[in-house]
C-alpha cells in the first residue's frame, strides 16, 4: 500500500507517506483516512487559524462541522464509535487517531487550535466511556461525539499538579447527593465546556481518598475565569470554583475512592496524545525550516547551502524520525496488547516518550527560530508558525505530567518490572 501523498517536503511527513516506502502498520483503510482528514484541515481548520487565536476561541459550528464528518470519535480510543452517530472508518484503530491528530497538528500548526477542537474530549470523555454507567455514556457521549456539546477533564489544582494524590478539591455525600467544594487551574476547555470530569476528595488523604465526579455546568454554584497563558490562546484554559455544588451520586465515574486508578488509567492515553502533537508540531518547524532555507539568501547564496544550516536542518530530522518511529511502536503494542496489561506495561514508556517528545519540540522550536531570524519573531508573516509554536512548547512540556515526574516516573515502572 504504497502512494505518495502530500507536498514531500525532505521529512516534512512520515516516510509512509512517500510512494518508495512501505510500512508494516498502515493499510488502504489508514491512507482513505489520512485524506479524509488532511482535506478536512485543509479545508475547515487551516484557513482560520490566525483568526481563531485572535480571538482565543473556536467557533462552536467547527466542533460540530468535525463531528458530521465523522472525525470527533476517533480520539477517545476504540470504543467512541459505539455512542455516535457516525460509522467509524473500516478496521478502526489507534493509527486512525493518531493519523487525524497528526494531520490536525500538521494544518493547524496551534496548539490552541488543536487543544480547543479536540482536547478536551480526547482525555475528558474516555473517563465516562471507560468506568461511567451505561446511563451516563448514552446521555453524555452522543453530544460530545457529534459536537454539539464539550467537556473537559478537571484535575489540576493550584496546589497541585503533577501531585494527584494530594488533590484538595472535596465531595461529601449526603443523601443521594455529592456537595462539590474546591478550585481547579488550567483546565483545557473548560471556559466553554458543558461537562466537566473532575477529580475531588471523597475518603481520607493520599490516593485512596479520591472519586471521579461527573459535573454538569448548568448545575448551580460553578465559577469559570478565562485564563490569560503564555501559549495555546484558543484552547480556552480556565479557573474553576465550585461553590457546593449539589452533584447526584449517579454522576460517580467509577467506584467511590477509587478514582486515583481512574486518572492513572486515563494518563497513558492523554499522554500518547501529546506525544503525536509535538512530534507533528516539531514536524511543522522542521518543514518550515527546510522550505525557508530554500528561499531565504544570505551572503550571496541560500540558506542552505550553509552548512550550519544544513546541521540544523539534520539534527531536527534525527530527532523527528526517531521520536516518530517510537510512536509507531507503541501505538502497534497499543492496538495489540490486552488492554489491562498496556495500562500497566506502557506507562512507563509512555511517559518517557511524552517527556522526549517535549524537549524534541522545543529543540526544533529554538532551531528553526535561529534559521529564520527575525521572521520567527512577529505574529504574523513568514514566521508565525514559528513563533506560535515556540510559545506553545510549555504547554507540551509540563501539562500531563512534567519532563521530570515523567522521567522519575518511567526509571521506577521500569525497575518494578525487572527487579
Amino acid at each position: 500500500m504504497a502512494m505518495t501523498f502530500g507536498e514531500q517536503v525532505p521529512y516534512g511527513d512520515p516516510n509512509w507517506y512517500t510512494e518508495s516506502y512501505t510500512s508494516p502498520y498502515y493499510n488502504a483503510s489508514h491512507a482513505e483516512w489520512r485524506k479524509r482528514c488532511r482535506e478536512f484541515v485543509e479545508d475547515e481548520i487551516a484557513p482560520h487559524v490566525g483568526d481563531w487565536e485572535a480571538a482565543r476561541a473556536i467557533p462552536r459550528e467547527v466542533y460540530q462541522k468535525a463531528g458530521k464528518a465523522g472525525l470527533l470519535p476517533c480520539v477517545v480510543g476504540p470504543n467512541g464509535y459505539e455512542y455516535a452517530t457516525c460509522d467509524a472508518p473500516a478496521q478502526f484503530d489507534y493509527f486512525h487517531e493518531l493519523i487525524f491528530v497528526d494531520e490536525l497538528a500538521r494544518g493547524s500548526a496551534s496548539g490552541g487550535v488543536l487543544w480547543g477542537l479536540v482536547e478536551g474530549l480526547q482525555i475528558g470523555l474516555p473517563p465516562v466511556l471507560n468506568f461511567g454507567s451505561e446511563e451516563m455514556k448514552k446521555r453524555v457521549a452522543p453530544a460530545c461525539l457529534s459536537g454539539d456539546k464539550t467537556i473537559c477533564l478537571a484535575i489540576t489544582e493550584p496546589w497541585a499538579g503533577s501531585d494527584v494524590a494530594n488533590i484538595r478539591t472535596t465531595a461529601t455525600r449526603k443523601g443521594d447527593k455529592f456537595i462539590l467544594s474546591g478550585e481547579k487551574k488550567w483546565i483545557t476547555n473548560g471556559i466553554f465546556a458543558d461537562y466537566f470530569t473532575v477529580a475531588c476528595r471523597t475518603g481520607g488523604p493520599g490516593m485512596k481518598g479520591i472519586s471521579m465526579l461527573l459535573v454538569e455546568k448548568t448545575m448551580p454554584g460553578i465559577v469559570c475565569k478565562k485564563m490569560d497563558c503564555q501559549g495555546v490562546h484558543s484552547s480556552g484554559t480556565t479557573y474553576i470554583e465550585f461553590n457546593e455544588v449539589e452533584v447526584p451520586v449517579s454522576n460517580l465515574i467509577g467506584e467511590e475512592n477509587g478514582g486515583f486508578g481512574v486518572i492513572m488509567k486515563n494518563f497513558n492515553h492523554e499522554r500518547w496524545g501529546f506525544v503525536v502533537q509535538a512530534n507533528r508540531f516539531a514536524r511543522v518547524l522542521l518543514e518550515e525550516s527546510f522550505k525557508y532555507a530554500n528561499k531565504r539568501s544570505t551572503f550571496g547564496k541560500k540558506l542552505i547551502e550553509h552548512p550550519v544550516i544544513r546541521w540544523k536542518l539534520a539534527e531536527m530530522a534525527r530527532q523527528v524520525e526517531g521520536t516518530h518511529h517510537w510512536l509507531e511502536n507503541i501505538t502497534y503494542q497499543m492496538c495489540h496488547m490486552p488492554k489491562d496489561d498496556a495500562m500497566v506495561k506502557l506507562g512507563g514508556v509512555t511517559a518517557l516518550m511524552k517527556a522526549h517528545s517535549s524537549k524534541v519540540m522545543e529543540f526544533c522550536a529554538r532551531e528553526a527560530s535561529q534559521v529564520f531570524g527575525g521572521n520567527s519573531y512577529t505574529k504574523t508573516g513568514l514566521g508565525s508558525k514559528i513563533e506560535r509554536l515556540y510559545r506553545d512548547v510549555r504547554a507540551y512540556a509540563i501539562p500531563g505530567g512534567s519532563e521530570e515526574i515523567l522521567l522519575d516516573l518511567s526509571v521506577r515502572q521500569a525497575m518494578k518490572s525487572k527487579f
